[in-house]
């Protein structure tokens, strides 16, 4: 089977977490993703609920991010809201909201070692 019109296009992408449940409940609560788990150790998520098919592997340590890590960038319309949502489900604002050219943004942290963004126009 192919799949030419996904070539050299960003096509799944995986976080560490050391507590699988935790980090499903913080994506379903904040976000709305749902999950596919495979073992206890692996949940995936789909384009479906996320905007990409991705997953959570279990970790016994999340290290530190990298200064050169990729950021993941989520959108929100209603960027008041995901903030509380987030804080709400445990998880905490790691760089405040900031304007940008097009819009205002802040970085999270999921309470299971992943730092991701959210952004609004």
């Amino acid at each position: 089977m192919s799949h030419r019109e996904q070539h050299h296009r960003i096509d799944y992408i995986e976080f560490a977490a050391t507590d699988i449940e935790q980090v499903k409940r913080f994506y379903t609560s904040v976000f709305g993703w749902s999950f596919q788990d495979y073992g206890p150790d692996y949940a995936a998520f789909s384009a479906a609920s996320a905007g990409i098919d991705g997953g959570f592997y279990k970790a016994a340590v999340v290290p530190e991010p990298v200064r050169t890590a990729p950021l993941v960038v989520l959108y929100s319309a209603d960027l008041a809201a995901t903030d509380s949502a987030i804080r709400a489900a445990g998880g905490s604002i790691v760089v405040p909201t900031f304007e940008f050219p097009g819009g205002r943004r802040f970085h999270f942290a999921d309470g299971a070692g992943n730092t991701l963004a959210v952004w609004s126009e």
